[in-house]
């Protein structure tokens, strides 16, 4: 079991802004320590000024992913957690999105997670013990129209996490699934300002995706941003996944991520697909 282990080291990706970076600063205090890794290790200084060990590490690149763990290893470190964190959001119609930017959007999402979890588990299952915190997302649990190959990315990591959870418990490795709502970081707006640089005035999809612009900026910002939480909410729900003896399988943060979730359990699907045409203009119907 983690607890109850002294000082606990913990890998994080993705830790250049928002919730990595939030977790990072947030552990540190803790006295925890923390490997906070990004693609480019340079936006990672007032990490290493709050006494975290900075390194590069992009989860597209396993070259990158091994240099990152044998430098834990020269360190005098072990991998007691890990917190897969690094992701993104591509935005649009499948229609219109190449396969390429698909493949790309699962390469990080979930290919990535996955290797660097085989990797850091021989060393766990040695020691028998050892947690994997994966950072899904409400979007883990639901599909909202226009998002649908990075919700594809997190739900396909659910399932993951949920065969790994069964695979490692007799090896004392415990696999959590962390799933953030609403979030008030820079993640929106990259998301965001990649469907508007792909939206044609002219095309099928036009007005369908100004909605799903509109519906985003809506849910970090103005009266529905109110129930939006800070990354450092996140950072505290992962302490509790590190922390817990016996931590829960699943972690919706904030309050509102919860609600949604059981809102899309208990409502038949066709309820569901009606209230989201509420919300969304229909392609095709409503141009």
């Amino acid at each position: 079991m983690i607890p109850g282990d002294g000082t606990r080291s913990v890998l994080i990706t993705g830790c250049s802004t928002g919730i990595g970076r939030a977790t990072a600063l947030h552990l540190a205090s803790r006295g925890f320590a923390v490997y906070a890794t990004a693609r480019r290790p340079e936006t990672l200084e007032e990490l290493g000024r709050a006494g975290c060990r900075t390194l590069r590490l992009d989860v597209t690149d396993e070259v990158s992913m091994q240099a990152a763990l044998d430098a834990v290893e020269r360190d005098g470190g072990i991998v007691d957690v890990l917190v897969n964190n690094a992701g993104y959001g591509l935005e649009g119609p499948i229609e219109e999105l190449s396969l390429d930017k698909i493949r790309a959007q699962f390469e990080t999402n979930l290919f990535g997670p996955t290797r660097l979890t085989q990797m850091v588990l021989p060393a766990m299952r040695e020691r028998r013990r050892g947690r994997i915190i994966n950072i899904s997302s409400v979007g883990g649990r639901i599909t909202t129209p226009g998002t649908g190959a990075y919700h594809a990315s997190k739900h396909a990591l659910e399932a993951l996490s949920d065969a790994l959870r069964f695979e490692l418990r007799g090896f004392g490795v415990d696999v959590v699934v962390v799933e953030p709502g609403a979030i008030k970081s820079r993640w929106v707006d990259t998301a965001v300002r990649g469907l508007e640089d792909r939206i044609q005035p002219s095309g099928p999809y036009a007005k369908f995706n100004r909605a799903v612009v509109k519906q985003m900026y809506g849910a970090h910002e103005g009266l529905l941003g109110l129930a939006a939480g800070p990354p450092e909410a996140v950072a505290r729900v992962i302490e509790r996944a590190i922390t817990a003896t016996r931590p829960r399988r699943r972690y919706p943060v904030p309050a509102a991520a919860q609600l949604l979730i059981g809102l899309h359990h208990w409502l038949p699907s066709s309820v569901w697909d009606a209230f989201m045409r509420r919300m969304y203009p229909s392609p095709g119907v409503d141009d």
